[in-house]
């Protein structure tokens, strides 16, 4: 595989699928400045997805096939949709724990979008 091949195969489905390049002129010497933000915002991303991973996780081994007995995860690309289709399924086919947990992935996934979400997913625009 050649070194195109992998970078190409790195930003489709890798650790920069749902990253993007961004070029910005800045002057020089605020540029240590930027990629720094840049680092922050890549290792907020990264925590997150670590969050999300790790609820969907927690919810497939507590409440495995009485909650996901008809749900293919497999088939769903985005963890972000992934986490969203567990915790509605938490919240519907529940007990008042896996409703508690799924509320708190609704609650977290809109806190990574900047608005909040109420239980089916509608996004709501957060007041400031």
């Amino acid at each position: 595989m050649s070194v195109k091949e992998r970078i190409k195969r790195y930003r489709e489905s890798g650790g920069a699928a749902d990253l993007v390049r961004v070029e910005v002129l800045v002057p020089r010497a605020r540029r240590d400045e930027i990629v720094n933000i840049a680092a922050e915002f890549r290792s907020e991303h990264r925590a997150e997805k670590r969050r999300l991973a790790e609820f969907i996780k927690m919810a497939t081994e507590r409440y495995g096939p009485g909650v996901f007995d008809n749900i293919d995860l497999d088939k769903l690309n985005d963890l972000r949709q992934k986490a969203r289709v567990v915790a509605n399924a938490l919240m519907e086919r529940g007990d008042a724990r896996a409703y508690a947990m799924g509320r708190k992935m609704v609650s977290q996934l809109g806190e990574a979008d900047g608005t909040d979400a109420d239980p089916k997913g509608h996004r709501l625009e957060q007041v400031r």
